[in-house]
């Protein structure tokens, strides 16, 4: 056996030899042999959980960084030494030495620290080692990209505990970070293999319900397809024209999000057209002439187009999507694209060798992250990190054309923070698509966004429920800090106000929550926690106002429900926040809620509507 896998491992490493001798030198060649032998003698005697020879895992590392992520030489090198320093007592230096600088920075980036303390937890202080490394290099990136992806290509040996934690930290933290890259083949087989680990019975009965799927709809999607074959024929027009399936991760997520069962998901599946276009600059115009034929024999959808040609995902994903009624009488997906989208959709990053190419992607991850100041008390980190990375993003745009990306879900108020700081914290309304919108409302791909701003609008708490951007969280949760912590909190059952009679109760943190002396929940808490009761100075502040629901009961008549409205906004100068009334045979039962500053100013409210003409009751909710 021993033998056996000695001639594995020499077979493999020339595998990774062979890719590399047809792009780098021969100098480079000699130097990326001598680091898989290096790691071959440093290895000797370790074994995989599978009872492999260790070694065999830097191999297939090197291979992918090699093979599909088409690297350079000390990329390469790194990879086959990634563990090396972890793993055996080599160090560093020893690695500096014999490979140089360059080399060993790959790999101390890759390398876990062991700390005595960790500033947030083991975990993520490597990611955020390895985020910091972006501001010098990407590379490093990729190399530990190709790690995960070959731990995870192996996890079958590993114990089910080991295996929820890898394919958790995979799913929430390297397949995002492979969709920023525009890694899209990488990202789909982490995603699967962290689904297949994690929930192996769900995986197993998607992959079933796929297969089944496949069967069922074979004749049909056959015959679209090969009526697109000939539509495209008819027009001298060569092209590739294949029905494709969405993974089982792609379908499971989409499941989660809409509440659908497998059989009434859209879009399980879509036809993708790709071309050859050595011109760049025709592309665009030959996808429109496709995208033309096809809509003269297939109806297409109304607002069924995405046009990801021109506004590319923030990812670098590029192509041309539309719905099509097949002769069926189902609506059909499809992709329109080149040969250069399709590949640079599948490696990203690595797509184009240009140093120029590297750089662009390299500085729109950097913007990514240059808000983000890692330390232990901001917390959050993974779910900063996430949010910008994963998955869909959204194009907007200002009304003068500007676009802006933002994650999915993002809201107004996330627009207007991501414009500027100043904006967001006195946003006060907004118009989608020339339509008067608040604040609140969820954005989508395409929408002209405006955001009017009042300089004495503040950020209120249930902004943070709001937003989903880090910048716009940030902004929020660093505002709030600076803000005077209030000296008391007030009971959610009772929600007394200034000027009722009140009284203090000392909660275990310090805090003091504040009920009415008639609440029944401080009546039970001062028969039992008697010395927790402290006395409290309740006062109106007229930059606070809280919140108060009345209802009236009033015999219908003319200009009523205008009276009220004018006593509380004109006379007594408040703004009404809610307003319902209903009449029945006369009788108008009215509910109208508003801001007070004090239990005075309600009262003085109350008074003055109950002097209204037909006004029959008037009381607090």
């Amino acid at each position: 056996m021993m033998q056996n896998y000695d001639m594995m491992i020499q077979e493999k490493a020339q595998r990774v030899f062979s890719v590399m001798e047809k792009r780098v030198s021969p100098d480079d060649v000699r130097r990326i042999v001598e680091a898989f032998e290096f790691a071959h003698l440093a290895h000797a005697d370790q074994k995989r959980k599978s009872g492999e020879p260790y070694i065999f895992h830097p191999i297939a590392v090197a291979n992918i960084v090699a093979e599909e992520l088409m690297l350079g030489a000390n990329p390469v090198i790194a990879a086959f030494l990634h563990d090396v320093v972890e793993d055996t007592d080599y160090t560093i230096d020893d690695i500096q030495q014999r490979f140089g600088d360059d080399v060993a920075f790959l790999v101390r980036v890759v390398t876990k620290q062991e700390k005595e303390h960790y500033e947030m937890s083991r975990q993520m202080d490597n990611y955020k080692q390895m985020l910091d490394s972006i501001h010098y290099d990407i590379r490093a990136l990729l190399i530990k990209l190709a790690d995960r992806l070959h731990n995870m290509r192996t996890l079958g040996s590993m114990p089910p505990q080991k295996q929820m934690k890898i394919a958790g930290e995979t799913d929430y933290f390297y397949a995002p970070l492979a969709n920023r890259l525009g890694l899209y083949n990488i990202k789909v087989e982490l995603e699967n293999l962290s689904l297949r680990y994690r929930c192996p019975h769900e995986y197993g009965e998607l992959e079933a319900k796929i297969q089944r799927d496949k069967e069922q709809r074979e004749g049909r999607l056959s015959a679209f397809v090969s009526k697109i074959n000939e539509i495209l024929e008819q027009n001298g027009i060569h092209a590739s024209v294949t029905a494709e399936y969405r993974e089982p991760y792609s379908l499971w997520r989409k499941m989660r999000r809409t509440g659908m069962d497998f059989n009434h998901l859209p879009d399980r599946h879509f036809v993708e057209i790709v071309f050859p276009c050595e011109d760049v600059e025709q592309e665009k115009d030959m996808v429109l002439t496709i995208y033309s034929r096809l809509t003269t024999v297939f109806r297409e959808k109304p607002c069924g187009i995405l046009n990801y040609i021109d506004s590319p995902k923030e990812n670098g994903y590029q192509s041309f999507h539309v719905q099509l009624l097949s002769h069926y009488g189902c609506w059909e997906e499809v992709h329109i694209s080149t040969e250069r989208m399709i590949r640079h959709n599948t490696i990203g990053i690595v797509a184009e060798r240009e140093e120029s190419n590297i750089r662009r992607w390299v500085e729109r991850f950097r913007n990514v992250l240059k808000d983000m100041e890692f330390h232990q008390k901001e917390g959050g980190f993974i779910q900063n990190v996430v949010t910008s990375f994963y998955n869909d993003d959204i194009m907007v745009f200002t009304p003068k054309g500007q676009a802006i990306n933002l994650p999915k879900k993002a809201t107004a108020l996330d627009f207007a923070f991501e414009i500027h700081s100043h904006i967001g914290e006195h946003a006060h309304y907004a118009r989608v698509n020339g339509q008067l919108a608040s604040i609140k409302t969820v954005l989508h791909r395409g929408d002209v966004v405006e955001i009017f701003t009042k300089q004495s609008i503040a950020p209120l708490m249930e902004w943070n429920d709001v937003v989903v951007t880090y910048k716009a969280k940030r902004f929020l949760k660093s505002y709030f800090a600076k803000q005077e912590k209030p000296a008391f909190h007030r009971c959610p059952c009772c929600n007394p106000i200034p000027g009722e009679e009140v009284i203090g109760f000392k909660e275990s943190d310090g805090s003091v929550t504040i009920h009415k002396r008639s609440c029944p929940s401080a009546i039970e808490i001062a028969s039992q926690q008697g010395d927790s009761i402290v006395s409290v100075d309740f006062l109106e502040d007229e930059k606070v106002l809280y919140p108060v629901s009345i209802q009236i009961v009033a015999v219908d008549r003319f200009h009523l429900l205008s009276d009220m409205t004018n006593c509380i906004t004109n006379e007594l100068r408040l703004s009404i926040d809610a307003l319902t009334t209903k009449t029945v045979a006369c009788i108008v039962n009215c509910t109208i809620s508003f801001g007070v500053h004090s239990f005075g100013e309600l009262q003085t409210i109350i008074s003055h509507i109950s002097a209204i003409e037909g006004i029959d009751e008037v009381k607090r909710i």
